[in-house]
């Protein structure tokens, strides 16, 4: 018997046909009428085909789509904080009937992902659902920007899922669902596991704040977002080799694993923190480090609003607790990496470099002190950033 946490609803639900089935449905896909969908539909169908959004088996129906963006549940009651959605135009939505199957196509690389049996269309309230989500309908939010270019209808329905858009093969054995991680997991012998969420290189105070959650878990699981991220974010190839420096060197390999996933981020702050959380117990996680402007962009969310949502929801509605951590750096006075909690010194004496400022430290090639970062990790970062330069 594993005993790690239940997936959320009590089971997996993945949609991913068979390896040897794939050809077929494929071919009965080329056949069908088809929805083009954005490269967030995209990465959301294929959370939804590993069962990394169990319960889900497809996109939301007006029931589900409006419980979420009114009270952050399901229909049936259960926590989650954002649509998952498939949107058409109008014209299109005329054509479609419940019932009928349409294929799924990525419209950025005309991949054909999945088949739709379409359940019901619905026209919704892009104003409303950004206000319930990201907490403001700032057309410059990029979370805001997505929705206010959908479509006007909604189209809910059961999917299957026959692509991996080929993030197995590109990721190899960092590329695993939730299946596969809680597989890892038993196998371990672990009982509690902590993620660490991310879409950055890990600095010292990442690192920091991971070892806070390898304590006090059995493990530690590094699970960096890899799907498609916004203009100025380090590419998945160049982050993934940060990633290695610091699990071969720095981490105890005996209780710290990495593995990557597909999704988009939509830096929803703290209703992506929720969704992190909610999908990491699919994954087997008990835990989930939540810091400092967690999936966050710009200025729209206070420092800890991430941590403060998940206190709206009553006990045992997301089994996946969140470890509430402050920000953490290099103190001078200290001689440690310590934390906004713990450390009784002044600015002054902390070591705080901006994302701005590091990246122009290293396009400069002017190397940041090992004490916020280690120094493989940075000479890997000034590399791509001097390439960007050339």
């Amino acid at each position: 018997m594993s005993k790690l946490v239940p997936p959320h609803g009590g089971k997996l639900t993945p949609v991913l046909v068979p390896e040897e089935q794939r050809a077929e449905y494929l071919a009965k896909a080329k056949t069908l009428p088809v929805i083009r969908m954005t490269s967030r539909e995209t990465s959301d169908l294929l959370m939804i085909g590993m069962g990394a959004f169990s319960p889900l088996t497809g996109f939301m129906g007006k029931e589900d789509y409006e419980s979420v963006v009114n009270t952050k549940h399901l229909a049936n009651g259960l926590a989650w904080p954002i649509p998952i959605t498939l949107s058409v135009t109008k014209e299109q939505a005329a054509d479609l009937k419940e019932g009928m199957e349409v294929a799924l196509v990525d419209d950025e690389t005309d991949t054909y992902v999945g088949i739709l049996t379409v359940g019901d269309k619905y026209e919704y309230d892009k104003t409303k659902e950004c206000k319930e989500v990201f907490f403001t309908d700032d057309q410059e939010h990029p979370g805001v920007q997505k929705v206010m270019a959908q479509g006007d209808v909604n189209v809910g329905g059961q999917v299957v899922t026959f692509s991996q858009m080929g993030y197995a093969s590109k990721y190899g054995a960092y590329y695993a669902t939730p299946a596969q991680t809680r597989a890892l997991f038993d196998e371990k012998g672990w009982a509690t596991v902590a993620a660490f969420q991310t879409r950055n290189p890990l600095h010292r105070s990442h690192e920091f704040l991971c070892k806070i959650g390898n304590e006090i878990c059995d493990g530690l699981l590094i699970h960096p977002i890899v799907g498609k991220l916004k203009p100025g974010d380090i590419p998945a190839e160049v982050r993934l080799k940060c990633y290695e420096i610091l699990l071969n060197n720095y981490f105890n390999k005996n209780t710290a694993v990495m593995r990557v996933y597909p999704m988009e981020m939509r830096y929803a702050g703290p209703s992506e923190g929720i969704l992190h959380a909610i999908f990491r117990q699919n994954f087997g996680c008990s835990h989930i480090l939540i810091g400092r402007d967690h999936a966050g962009v710009g200025s729209y969310y206070t420092p800890y609003q991430a941590q403060e949502l998940f206190d709206q929801f009553k006990p045992g509605e997301i089994l996946c607790q969140p470890i509430k951590v402050t920000s953490a750096f290099y103190c001078n006075k200290c001689e440690s990496m310590t934390t906004e909690k713990t450390c009784p010194h002044s600015a002054e004496d902390r070591l705080n470099i901006s994302g701005t400022k590091l990246r122009a430290m290293l396009a400069a090639g002017e190397m940041p002190p090992a004490n916020f970062s280690r120094p493989e990790v940075l000479k890997v970062l000034m590399e791509y950033y001097q390439s960007l330069n050339k």
